[in-house]
């Protein structure tokens, strides 16, 4: 599971290449287009920048498109059942967003959880930060990576891996 990654937003980060290109190999980058009507280039673009950078390319809510550039998946919380399905479906690896630590994620329908918001963000699910503590614990007795996302720096790198997060993801975190 990569330690860094990065997600697109198309208004906050409308060249998600020029970006993805600073990146560092084994470094995740989470498509996410939202119905884009050049989605289908732009992840072409994002695939083979991926294969020559050695980047990991998941594709966000669009499970053909996933499979048609042989990424791996990331499913937001309201697909739960979807990305059940393709996780046992196999071939690829899903990822699953979670927003709520008081409730634990829905049960294998996905390898990993990428859980937000750990800081205040201007992110659509940065509504309210999330308990600190009752993150941490997760952590340890999820069963599964979690990746910390939301509001997030380099600098809270550190802290994060000393609690058991498996990863750091931002949208703002590499840049415009």
């Amino acid at each position: 599971m990569p330690r860094l990654w990065l997600f697109t937003d198309p208004a906050r980060t409308p060249d998600p290449v020029s970006i993805a290109r600073r990146l560092p190999a084994g470094a995740a980058v989470v498509y996410r287009h939202f119905g884009a009507a050049d989605r289908v280039a732009v992840a072409a673009r994002l695939s083979a920048l991926s294969r020559r950078r050695g980047l990991v390319l998941w594709i966000g809510a669009d499970p053909r498109l996933a499979r048609r550039f042989k990424a791996h998946l990331h499913m937001p919380t309201r697909y739960a059942r979807a990305a059940r399905a393709e996780h046992r479906r196999g071939g690829r690896l899903v990822t699953l967003a979670w927003h709520d630590t008081k409730r634990r994620p829905p049960a294998a329908c996905a390898d990993a959880y990428i859980l937000s918001p750990l800081k205040p963000t201007s992110s659509a699910s940065g509504r309210m930060v999330l308990d600190k503590r009752r993150a941490m614990r997760l952590t340890r007795t999820l069963g599964r990576p979690i990746i910390a996302l939301g509001g997030l720096r380099t600098t809270d790198a550190r802290e994060l891996a000393r609690s058991g997060f498996a990863g750091l993801a931002g949208v703002d975190l590499f840049g415009k």
